[in-house]
């Protein structure tokens, strides 16, 4: 891919974040606005606030070293992701890591790296990708994956009732999109693990990016084997037998980025949620009161603190102004989702039961699964609310911390008190949850499932590798 020319005249325009500081108030530095850190993981809005002063496209920097352009404007926002014509998906063309100017062990590469799946195509290749995610998913049942939800639920929460504390990031809400995820893609145990350990360590973007993006390859292979060999009723077998008729280094990448999609931003939004409802006046009343506003509080936390606050790359297919920004051919476009959604052109007060947020994206790349993933969160607040009807955050909300990282909006922990519950006695897993292919499966009405015996609780811990360590041990004797 040649290098275009310069363009005559092209001119940063005045006061851009890349060509001033960091609080983009002193000219004569070269740093742009860092999207990682401690001080943006405490308050990105902050960030956002700053550079909208500068127009709707600004220059950042994700990685060290890492140059990218951030759209913040909702509209402008769309206009990218409704674009394909002029902005491309495929990371192939990303200029800087082709030549080396960003290398391949930066911490974000594993993240915006190309791999043949829906993510990262464009035109028949994307359609034929996602023509065979889309299609699979179809054929999860949703009363047979409420059921699973609800009986994953009930077992995590007997773990943790007795204690009467817990981490409900850690201790729930990691787990519980795992084992949901794990049943629908029929990943045993032991593979689960690796696919575990492998999305928390590239969603960090951190020192162990490539490390844990290489467990990631040897989880998702060992996976695909096992279904070659032994095909059953779930969402990878159902894809090796679409139509679209994928190799295995397809089906290989289309697991990544659907297990990547269900698993970090899915625990993202149930403990976002959780932490609303817990914290804000506008909805811990109504909690007092009996009522759990739980659709209410997952709308504004999808607008307000998506799971994944800065993605949705693109690549411009020529150079092009957007904006009055110059945008280089092959150099990376992200989208804050979270930006765009509080850009203060939007009438705020009127986002109650709206569901126009970009939390989804938007365009041909809009999330394929956020039927689901919506569903599981809310069962998995509702139950949580339900079972402990008395839970509280053992800390203030101001002191709770967030993971570092440029892509996702994400709780280290999230500390919670409750009057201790007695764990009820195990019987078999509940009728029609073993398939996911539509059969009779329980309702949203059906009674709590009784499920698994008391066992000594785990304790809690803030520790990100509590949750996935201890994971596979968990459910073997589950």
């Amino acid at each position: 891919m040649t290098t275009p020319a310069p363009v005559p005249g092209a001119v940063p325009p005045p006061g851009c974040p890349a060509h001033t500081g960091h609080d983009n108030d002193a000219p004569g530095t070269s740093t742009a606005a860092q999207l990682y850190g401690p001080e943006f993981a405490a308050d990105p809005g902050a960030t956002y606030a700053r550079l909208r002063k500068h127009g709707s496209v600004t220059q950042v920097e994700i990685a060290p070293g890492v140059r990218a352009s951030l759209v913040i404007s909702y509209e402008t926002a769309l206009e990218v992701l409704r674009s394909p014509e002029r902005f491309s998906k495929d990371p192939r063309r990303w200029r800087a890591l082709a030549d080396g100017t960003v290398p391949a062990d930066s911490p974000v590469v594993p993240m915006m790296m190309y791999r043949p799946n829906a993510l990262w195509t464009d035109g028949d290749d994307h359609a034929r990708l996602r023509g065979a995610i889309t299609d699979s998913l179809a054929r999860v049942d949703p009363n047979a994956l409420r059921g699973y939800v609800e009986h994953s639920a009930d077992t995590l929460i007997d773990r943790i009732g007795p204690k009467g504390e817990a981490d409900l990031l850690g201790d729930y809400g990691a787990i519980l999109p795992l084992l949901v995820f794990n049943r629908m893609f029929g990943c045993p145990p032991d593979i689960g693990e690796k696919l575990v350990f492998g999305m928390s360590g590239i969603f960090d973007a951190d020192a162990d990016s490539e490390k844990a993006n290489m467990v990631l390859v040897e989880g998702v292979a060992e996976l695909v084997s096992l279904k070659r060999k032994t095909p059953k009723a779930d969402v990878t077998s159902w894809m090796m037998a679409h139509p679209a008729q994928l190799t295995d280094e397809e089906m290989m990448h289309q697991l990544v980025v659907l297990m990547g999609a269900g698993t970090e931003p899915q625990q993202n939004l149930i403990c976002n949620g959780l932490r609303l409802l817990l914290s804000d006046d506008r909805f811990a009343g109504d909690l007092a009161g009996g009522s759990l506003p739980v659709e209410d509080a997952l709308d504004e936390v999808l607008w307000t603190d998506p799971p994944m606050a800065n993605y949705a790359i693109h690549y411009p297919l020529n150079d092009l102004t957007l904006d009055g920004t110059l945008l280089r051919e092959g150099e990376p476009i992200l989208i804050s989702l979270a930006a765009a959604n509080t850009d203060p052109g939007l009438v705020a007060d009127r986002r109650g039961g709206n569901r126009a947020h970009l939390a989804w994206s938007a365009g041909p790349h809009t999330c394929p699964a956020k039927s689901p993933a919506r569903l599981i969160a809310a069962v998995a607040v509702e139950k949580l609310l339900d079972r402990l009807p008395d839970v509280q955050l053992a800390t203030g909300v101001e002191q709770l911390e967030w993971r570092q990282g440029p892509f996702h909006r994400a709780l280290a922990a999230l500390p919670v008190r409750f009057p201790p519950i007695t764990v009820r006695v195990a019987t078999d897993t509940p009728s029609g949850v073993s398939e996911w292919n539509p059969n009779p499966a329980p309702s949203s009405s059906t009674p709590p499932a009784v499920t698994s015996t008391e066992r000594e609780p785990a304790s809690a811990n803030t520790d990100r590798q509590h949750w996935w360590s201890f994971l596979g041990r968990w459910w073997r004797g589950q």
